[in-house]
């Protein structure tokens, strides 16, 4: 057997299935290259669902992990640290709020946006205690916590599951009317993705964000901003939801805080809603630790000078006209997104999705399906004009366009 082959079979001989990646063996990677264990180079244009928006191996990042390596890596939350005060104050900053709450995984994060939401609910707004209500849209993705789950509409993650968390309503993403109608006197937050990624790179309907941020005020309950993958720069602004011009009550980030090389999430919100938590009512080991916190100031200091917000913004109009180019000759039916980042609904005489994604990966390109036949593409921000064009034709090949 190859290589590849080889360790393929021994990860499928002592791991059990949760994903299902692509056949390649990343051996090592920079900026937006990888490189397998049989030598061969990959364009990525998935950039690890965001969390690689810097690239791979970005050197700041790395010189501020391996210099805080040699200090101190992890403390917990037992002890105070020297890299945390300085971390909370600048994403607060960052973000225009008052507190953080740090955590690991977005999962977490969201995990932590509900409870906060929930005590928030009981302790400030009054609702009757166990009566909390918490509205979220249809083909969200949050996580795979049986909590966030049981919220879910995708049978595929949330089957075989049960019994399910309470306390949760569906609405259909962009409805503002089954907003509205789905609010009563003991809803405290309206969770929502403001472009819903791994439904294919969803973007709501003009006007449908200000009109969530306007209901929630009006009804006294809290807009949480899912920004885990389409925050800190992907769509060519520090969060999506400023396209719009709509300040939520809460961000929750994760991915691309952690600059590609270790887990950092959190919960950023203002002093009356993060201060519903006391000592020990909340927490998390390795939140908030030496490591992370090192890594995470990297990364707002680079986000602080708008550079790769600007470039992908300009790198993202690029990428959309050239796929629009694609939409209705027949192989791309339709194209979403903002930035860097797009949603290419394939047809599907061409193949699923899933065979689309090996295509490239023989054509040395790298991206991944969600739901049917739709491809995502998010290269890093850190990507060439050169690189994101030779990416393209290769998509180009693949439909034979």
């Amino acid at each position: 057997m190859s290589a590849t082959e080889t360790a393929i079979a021994s990860a499928e001989a002592h791991s059990a299935h949760n994903y299902h990646p692509l056949p390649v063996v990343v051996a090592s990677a920079e900026g937006a290259w990888m490189t397998d264990v049989e030598g061969r180079r990959y364009l990525d244009l998935l950039a690890g669902y965001s969390a690689l928006n810097f690239g791979h191996g970005n050197r700041r990042l790395i010189d501020a992990a391996k210099a805080q390596l040699e200090r101190v890596t992890l403390t917990s939350r037992a002890f105070h640290h020297d890299r945390f005060a300085d971390f909370c104050t600048e994403l607060a900053a960052l973000c225009g709020m008052e507190m953080v709450l740090p955590m690991n995984t977005g999962a977490e994060a969201v995990e932590t946006a509900v409870k906060t939401a929930r005590k928030w609910g009981y302790r400030v707004k009054g609702v009757p205690d166990g009566m909390a209500k918490i509205i979220v849209a249809s083909d969200n993705f949050h996580g795979r916590t049986t909590t966030i789950i049981s919220f879910s509409t995708d049978p595929e993650a949330r089957a075989d599951y049960g019994p399910y968390t309470p306390g949760f309503e569906i609405v259909p993403y962009g409805d503002l009317t089954a907003l509205r109608e789905a609010m009563t006197e003991n809803t405290v937050a309206v969770l929502i993705e403001p472009i819903q990624g791994e439904a294919g790179v969803l973007v709501p309907p003009a006007g449908y964000l200000p009109g969530v941020r306007e209901l929630t005020r009006e009804r006294n309950v809290l807009f949480i901003a899912d920004e885990i993958q389409s925050g800190l720069g992907r769509t060519g602004k520090t969060f999506a939801l400023e396209h719009e011009g709509v300040v939520p009550d809460m961000y929750v980030l994760g991915k691309a805080l952690g600059g590609g090389v270790v887990p950092v999430s959190a919960v950023v919100s203002s002093a009356e809603i993060l201060g519903v938590f006391r000592p020990g009512e909340h927490g998390s080991t390795f939140g908030g630790n030496p490591l992370a916190c090192a890594v995470a100031l990297e990364v707002i200091a680079m986000l602080r000078t708008g550079e790769y917000q600007e470039r992908a913004a300009e790198l993202g109009d690029h990428l959309h006209r050239e796929l629009g180019l694609l939409a209705g000759g027949g192989a791309v039916e339709t194209v979403r997104g903002r930035g860097l980042w797009a949603g290419v609904d394939i047809s599907p005489a061409l193949g699923t999705g899933r065979q689309i994604s090996e295509r490239l990966m023989e054509e040395r390109v790298l991206v991944k399906d969600t739901h049917g036949s739709t491809i995502r593409i998010a290269p890093p921000l850190v990507i060439s004009k050169e690189d994101l064009d030779w990416g393209l034709d290769r998509l180009r090949t693949v439909l034979s366009v």
